[in-house]
């Protein structure tokens, strides 16, 4: 059986050579195409270029380089003093050394930042070269509105390596492979870049589009204003904001406002509302949770077991420091001179309080957004059960007594809302807000201070600052405020002069738009990073000496992430410069 197995795999070789002779003496035998291949008159198609665009917002989340979103749930609030990386010491230990201000140039979750966004930015490139070369059912409005969607994507991109490493190599749609784009340096200043491929959005998009996540003219505008901003541009940006805050929708033709209550902002159930600028979307339960939020999925309380959500990993625990923030005096106002952090002051946890152990939670004046942002022991989170306190931390030496709140889902959203079909069940449908009007309100309101009014600044402050004083959005227990929330808005005394308005509207961005990411980007902008960053490690390392004892930023080095290790020995030292003390 062997020799006639031979010999017929002989003879089959023999004949397939033959046909090989063949058919290689015609030219078409070289013209097969490669099974799967998507022809260029395909991708430049309508249909074509709309999945190209899609791909481009697919990347928003960072998909696999989960440290790229723009989330920056480490690189924004955990340097920022948000939070802690919480959990155990050993549990993705990589982000340990970012919250110490120790990062070394060959981690691999500051090179999923980098990479993660460039891939973003590859795929807007590709989208506008294959808007040069599109189909004759491309009309020109639509290349106008995919134009200016990859460009607002681009310089979404651009905006998130600018505040993470300073300058970086600029590549746009003329460069590529063998065309000199390994050959492209960072001595390239990028806002001007950023800027013209915002303002190119917001002269180009519609003011709605006809799928609710889509950037439209009101979300470009309110990004430039944002890197306006970021530039101290004061007068270019303030003039945005007031077209903005006259004129701005959603993407849906929602008129910019904020939400009623607070909490509301927070529920997958009432994404895309009036406050919603633009957002990352989430969908659930749709057959793959890759179409889900996958920004939190590690950011629960830990080991819940079926009386709360997630379940894990007890990442990103709120800060003692963030939490005493929310402080407030006998007239419902915070405590602007930092004395928050005095004993007298600070609040009361339960700490080293095993969950079998009476507590009673704190008794002081409270800003109602703590219960909202944080989860305590003793107050219900959301519509579960009460925290419970030591068992839910899955190390409190560590992480210290808080939950995160702000971004978990619902009792009442679970097999709806929240996706059961993964490892976790942390993957939700709540977008995850890139930019909301409280931020934008809040960023008018420094562009008043600056070029403007200070009446004005005080105005936008407050609208901010009411919608959280609003009893209906308070977290009850047995029907009454789960805690001594007693909060106002601020008296004229506060913008009486530059310098203490400053200094209120930076704190309210802080009480308000805690978690979000904004922080550290924002202390760094503002020049006080050393100091606040330096204030905060001081007081939480005495809380949690084996996670920050030691700590230090050091200005002048740790405003930006070292370029990645990888990157430079790819192109070389000559072509990609270290940012200075790496």
């Amino acid at each position: 059986m062997k020799a006639i197995f031979k010999k017929g795999v002989i003879t089959a070789t023999a004949s397939a050579t033959l046909m090989l002779v063949g058919y290689a003496c015609k030219d078409s035998f070289l013209e097969i195409p490669a099974t799967g291949q998507v022809s260029e008159s395909q991708l430049t198609s309508k249909k074509g270029l709309e999945g190209a665009l899609i791909s481009v917002y697919g990347q928003l989340n960072g998909r696999d380089n989960r440290m790229a979103s723009p989330s920056n749930w480490v690189w924004g609030s955990i340097r920022g003093g948000d939070a802690n990386k919480g959990t155990d010491p050993g549990d993705f230990s990589d982000i340990n050394p970012i919250q110490r201000f120790e990062y070394l140039s060959t981690q691999g979750v500051i090179l999923d930042k980098y990479r993660g966004n460039y891939e973003g930015i590859a795929r807007a490139n590709n989208v506008l070269k294959l808007i040069g070369k599109a189909g004759a059912d491309v009309t020109a409005a639509d290349k106008q509105r995919i134009g200016g969607e990859a460009r607002f994507l681009r310089g979404h991109y651009y905006f998130e390596l600018k505040r993470a490493f300073n300058n970086v190599p600029y590549v746009d749609e003329t460069m590529d492979y063998g065309t000199g784009i390994e050959k492209v340096k960072n001595d390239k200043e990028l806002y001007p870049l950023i800027e013209a491929d915002l303002k190119y959005a917001y002269d180009n998009l519609p003011e709605t589009q006809s799928a609710v996540g889509r950037a439209n003219k009101w979300a470009a505008a309110s990004y430039l204003a944002k890197v306006y901003l970021y530039q101290k541009k004061y007068t270019e940006a303030k003039a945005l904001f007031d077209l903005i805050i006259a004129n701005g929708k959603t993407s849906n033709g929602k008129k910019y406002g904020l939400v009623p209550r607070y909490a509301d902002m927070f529920r997958a159930s009432n994404d895309n509302n009036e406050e919603s600028v633009f957002a990352i979307q989430a969908a659930a339960n749709t057959g793959s949770v890759n179409n889900a939020n996958p920004e939190f999925d590690l950011n629960y309380p830990y080991n819940t077991g079926p009386n709360g959500p997630g379940n894990c990993c007890g990442f990103f625990a709120p800060s003692f420091e963030m939490a005493n923030s929310y402080r407030t005096n006998a007239n419902g106002l915070p405590l602007l001179d930092g004395s928050y952090n005095l004993p007298a002051n600070e609040l009361k946890t339960d700490q080293g309080i095993q969950s079998n152990v009476a507590f009673t939670p704190d008794a002081g004046n409270l800003d109602p957004r703590i219960d909202h942002v944080i989860g305590r022991r003793g107050i219900p989170f959301l519509d579960w059960i009460d925290h419970p306190g030591f068992d839910w931390i899955r190390n409190q030496a560590n992480a210290g007594p808080y939950s995160p709140k702000k971004f978990a889902y619902y009792k009442s959203d679970v097999g709806s809302l929240q996706d059961n079909s993964s490892w976790t069940p942390g993957y939700t449908a709540l977008n995850f807000p890139v930019i909301r009007y409280a931020d934008v309100l809040l960023m008018a309101a420094e562009a008043e201070i600056e070029v403007g009014s200070l009446a004005k600044a005080r105005e936008y402050t407050n609208l901010v600052r009411a919608r959280a004083a609003n009893p209906a959005g308070f977290v009850t227990k047995a029907g009454a405020p789960a805690a001594k929330y007693l909060i106002d808005v601020y008296p004229a005394a506060n913008f009486a002069d530059k310098a203490i308005a400053r200094q209120t509207v930076y704190f309210e961005r802080k009480l308000e738009l805690s978690l979000e990411g904004h922080r550290f980007f924002d202390l760094v902008r503002w020049g006080l990073a050393d100091k606040e960053v330096n204030a905060y490690l001081t007081y939480e390392s005495k809380k949690l000496v084996g996670a920050l004892g030691g700590a230090k930023f050091t200005p002048n080095k740790h405003e930006y992430l070292p370029l990645p290790q990888d990157q430079i020995d790819l192109l070389g030292a000559d072509i990609l410069k270290q940012n200075p003390g790496y």
